[in-house]
């Protein structure tokens, strides 16, 4: 039975830099798995974000759905989503029996500093500079992040580095679905 693998942390935190390193080792180990990146899929649910709450709740519950509609098709899958609320992150569990959040630790200091060098493909640009306009809507800034309460797998990018973060998440998952 397929999986669902939500990445989760503060923007900046290293989520989609882990988790293609995760898609990657899975690979080698010949276990295969799709990469739902909200950043990306965002641009066609929502061309013109403004990120408001009622906007997230919409394009969450889409992201869920689709890792669903993956995961029911045997599919593996590795969501790639900040998701600020639990509820997001909870309503994707009660949709897939095999459901794993995966917490992307780091100071929001560390994810201010990552965030202003990186070079992600789809990402908004620049957004803890833009964190100042009085409009703004930045998880853990001007909008709550609420951490999870017990996700499955959780990494410190602080402590670990790219290879052992995403080494140790590939080997948890093997264990949570691979070895029952």
């Amino acid at each position: 039975m397929a999986w669902v693998m939500w990445f989760t942390g503060l923007p900046g935190c290293g989520k989609t830099t882990i988790a293609n390193r995760v898609s990657e080792i899975l690979s080698e180990k010949g276990v295969r798995a799709r990469i739902l990146q909200l950043d990306e899929i965002r641009r066609a649910i929502t061309p013109q974000p403004r990120y408001t709450e009622e906007e997230r709740d919409i394009v969450y519950a889409s992201l869920a759905y689709m890792g669903k509609l993956l995961a029911d098709e045997g599919v593996n899958v590795i969501i790639d989503a900040t998701a600020n609320r639990r509820r997001y992150r909870d309503f994707a569990r009660g949709l897939v029996p095999n459901f794993a959040e995966v917490f992307i630790q780091a100071p929001l200091s560390v994810c201010i500093e990552r965030e202003a060098k990186r070079k992600a493909k789809f990402s908004p640009k620049n957004i803890y500079q833009k964190a100042t306009d009085e409009k703004a809507t930045v998880p853990g800034v001007n909008v709550v992040y609420e951490e999870p309460l017990s996700p499955e797998i959780a990494v410190d990018t602080t402590s670990m580095n790219l290879e052992e973060s995403a080494g140790y998440i590939a080997d948890r998952i093997q264990r949570l679905y691979f070895t029952k």
